[in-house]
């Protein structure tokens, strides 16, 4: 026995986005459709945090069109990270590539083990099937990360790549050698 693809469906939770919902009603009644397309203007993507301090575009002095962001927990360069990159690099306009981690970043303090036996007491939920990719030296990881945007097979070879941790309590880059 087959389920269509609608037999799971469930209804969208209004009362629990009420919040988002209304926001977007505001933003919606003054939206003005720009010519903007989904080319990287200023030939840009940043790597970073998921982390709700950071807001990429006022970081980096960009506006909405000049940049591809790219966020997870930590900043870090997964295999998800390389596959956007390369439709970036290819197909949207991305040129150079600035891995952006950020201080006070829960995935740079403390071991991968104490952050699923902090799951498991808050939830009961066991998360040790997947990789958190924490780190307790950022430089280093950071460092990594840059060599394997750069060593990965599918990039341009003229892409350049650069590294720099936001101070997330004084908003400045922090430039690194990578």
């Amino acid at each position: 026995m087959s389920l269509s693809r609608t037999a799971d469906l469930q209804p969208f939770p209004a009362v629990p986005f009420a919040d988002v919902l209304a926001a977007n009603e505001r933003y919606a009644e003054q939206y003005s459709a720009s010519a903007l397309t989904g080319w990287a203007a200023q030939g840009l993507a940043v790597i970073t945090c998921m982390d709700s301090r950071i807001d990429p575009l006022n970081v980096l002095g960009m506006a909405p069109g000049d940049v591809k962001i790219l966020r997870n927990a930590g900043a870090r360069v997964t295999d998800d990270v390389l596959r956007t990159l390369v439709l970036a690099t290819y197909l949207l306009g991305v040129t150079r590539v600035l891995v952006m981690p950020h201080t006070d970043c829960r995935m740079a303090s403390g071991e991968e083990v104490d952050v699923h036996q902090s799951i498991l007491e808050k939830s009961g939920v066991d998360t040790r099937s997947i990789e958190i990719r924490t780190v307790t030296d950022q430089v280093s990881a950071l460092i990594t990360d840059v060599v394997r945007i750069r060593a990965f097979p599918l990039l341009p070879q003229d892409l350049v790549v650069g590294a720099a941790i936001l101070d997330v309590s004084t908003g400045r880059l922090r430039p690194m050698e990578a």
